[in-house]
């Protein structure tokens, strides 16, 4: 029976595409959302992925939506964080709700995400904890510092799980990307990635395949010794 793999934030994006690969590599996919039903819907259409739609920012919502997907696949093995948002402005400007938004969602989702299922994990003596950061989480960014501090925020909380979960057998790991070629990113000005693209030594935007490559990798039982680590995957742009 195959392992059953939650991505949050999965039917959109990097997180898409995490999907799609770990259903690929075996794995029973689960993909949760916000609040875009139409894209959620397609996704499904095309995928035969199950979508679920929760607020990963409300502990409540989150772990009812995790028991949802536990009595309908089986028990949750690999959960790979990755549900974000901004709410970008300059820090004199960044109102206390743009604060409380970002973190809500992006710190605090992780933990709402990972801890209902933590105790399932030290259980059965297995599981695969992936956070998905930003390259802006280990360098900062002009105008995002909420953004920012969650993402730095995220690799504490993998670090310090990789050292709780070890001797149960389970792991956690972050990736850290850099400029991935998402709607998002491609919906900005083309003066504006051409700029992005000048800092990036490899000299174009990442693509979100390569993301979901390190997540299934990190999934997989050939990682089982990598455990509180990070990879960043930004084309050189930053070293750590």
């Amino acid at each position: 029976m195959s392992r059953v793999a939650l991505v949050t934030g999965g039917s959109r994006g990097i997180g898409a595409a995490i999907s799609r690969a770990l259903k690929d590599a075996g794995y029973t996919v689960a993909a949760s959302y916000a609040g875009n039903d139409e894209a959620a819907g397609k996704f499904t259409d095309e995928t035969g992925i199950k979508t679920y739609k929760w607020n990963v920012a409300d502990y409540e919502e989150s772990k009812a939506g995790l028991a949802q997907v536990e009595a309908d696949l089986g028990p949750i093995e690999v959960v790979v964080a990755n549900a974000g948002i901004t709410r970008d402005a300059p820090f004199h400007r960044m109102t206390p709700d743009q604060w409380h938004d970002v973190v809500n969602t992006n710190l605090t989702g992780v933990f709402n995400t990972v801890h209902p299922l933590w105790p399932g994990m030290r259980e059965r003596g297995f599981g695969r904890v992936v956070v998905i950061s930003s390259i802006n989480g280990q360098k900062g960014q002009f105008a995002q510092v909420n953004y920012a501090a969650t993402k730095a925020g995220d690799l504490g909380i993998v670090k310090s799980l990789a050292q709780e979960g070890a001797a149960k057998g389970i792991t956690a790991n972050a990736i850290c990307p850099g400029y991935i070629a998402t709607d998002m990113v491609m919906a900005v000005p083309e003066k504006v990635r051409e700029s992005i693209i000048a800092q990036i030594p490899t000299g174009r935007l990442g693509e979100p395949e390569e993301i979901a490559r390190c997540v299934v990798f990190l999934a997989s039982d050939d990682a089982a010794f990598i455990n509180g680590s990070t990879i960043t995957a930004n084309g050189g742009q930053f070293f750590v």
